[in-house]
């Protein structure tokens, strides 16, 4: 479980049982009072090499933001849920839009309102819903301090109508795998190269960890998915992606593979990406590539069309080769 530096919490999570919770499970961590979570004033003044440190902070508080915004990917609805940001130092994230305000990992405590807006929006609603509840922060990252997954799922599981789906980078799932989750969990595991993993995704599960995590949640009963996400266009990229592509087929289970989805998307990145990661972790690889990437607006960077078309006939080459019964959800 993540041991924080320091605790930031705001006043009202102790009028909830899991603000309590977690202020008796980190009673000898060092706190501090605060207005607000979206607003923390010592942490706008921190530089840009203190990135990893900032890391180590907690914040508590109670979310105020409920807005669910339309999606079209493999969910109807992106909904805010119980964390945001992550312990994990991932140097493209794009939570690090203002690492200021979302590159740490922030609780939230009033999961009661949050859950209830889903379970009446999948009531009222005349078709299945499926609501994306991890869009930003790593829930199977969360659970291992708050437990919020399996209190979830357990109280979202008898509603008539709804599905609810989250990714992960970690491999830490055995707290859900015992529950009975009625189908109505979808779970989508991120992997990329061994190789990016350790040069790029600091402080995530290894390669191996996420695919036995990916063969335990199929054998619990879970619908998973698999995101081969970010693709990053190293030097060797094709080479290492096709390296990954032939060891998820050889080492997941058969059950995985007879139903698994995919996803496949392509690293975009930031002109703050760039300024962070060169302070922050000054020996690392630089994922900027001037000769590659074109702008997208706002000091954003994509690969140009031709490279990741280019890039794209390949995965999908690779992956009618060696998952032919298996759907691309889509690629971007």
């Amino acid at each position: 479980m993540f041991k924080p530096k320091a605790i930031y919490y705001e006043k009202e999570i102790l009028e909830y049982p899991l603000g309590k919770q977690l202020m008796e499970q980190y009673e000898d961590v060092p706190k501090v009072e605060i207005e607000n979570h979206n607003n923390i004033e010592e942490m706008r003044k921190k530089e840009n090499k203190e990135f990893p440190y900032m890391k180590q902070n907690l914040i508590i508080g109670v979310r105020k933001t409920h807005k669910f915004v339309e999606n079209h990917k493999t969910s109807d609805y992106l909904v805010p849920y119980t964390s945001s940001g992550c312990t994990a130092s991932c140097m493209y994230c794009y939570l690090v839009c203002n690492y200021n305000k979302c590159a740490y990992l922030r609780l939230f405590v009033n999961r009661e309102q949050m859950l209830e807006k889903i379970i009446k929006t999948a009531n009222k609603s005349e078709k299945e819903l499926t609501f994306e509840i991890g869009s930003n922060s790593d829930l199977i990252l969360e659970n291992t301090i708050t437990g919020n997954l399996p209190w979830t799922i357990e109280n979202f599981k008898n509603v008539e109508k709804g599905h609810l789906t989250f990714p992960t980078k970690f491999d830490m799932v055995d707290d859900i795998l015992p529950l009975d989750h009625k189908e109505k969990v979808t779970v989508r595991v991120s992997v990329n190269p061994e190789e990016i993993i350790n040069k790029v995704e600091f402080g995530t599960s290894r390669l191996r960890g996420r695919i036995e995590a990916i063969n335990k949640l199929k054998e619990a009963g879970y619908k998973v998915g698999i995101l081969i996400a970010p693709v990053i266009l190293v030097e060797n990229w094709k080479e290492l992606y096709l390296e990954l592509i032939q060891r998820l087929s050889q080492e997941l289970s058969e059950k995985v593979k007879k139903d698994a989805f995919f996803e496949i998307i392509f690293m975009t990145y930031s002109f703050v990406h760039t300024k962070i990661n060169e302070e922050a972790f000054p020996n690392a690889i630089n994922l900027y590539s001037k000769e590659m990437m074109t702008g997208r607006g706002r000091g954003k960077y994509m690969y140009k069309n031709d490279i990741r078309k280019d890039g794209e006939i390949f995965l999908r080459e690779q992956m009618q080769k060696y998952f032919p019964n298996n759907k691309i959800e889509y690629i971007v």
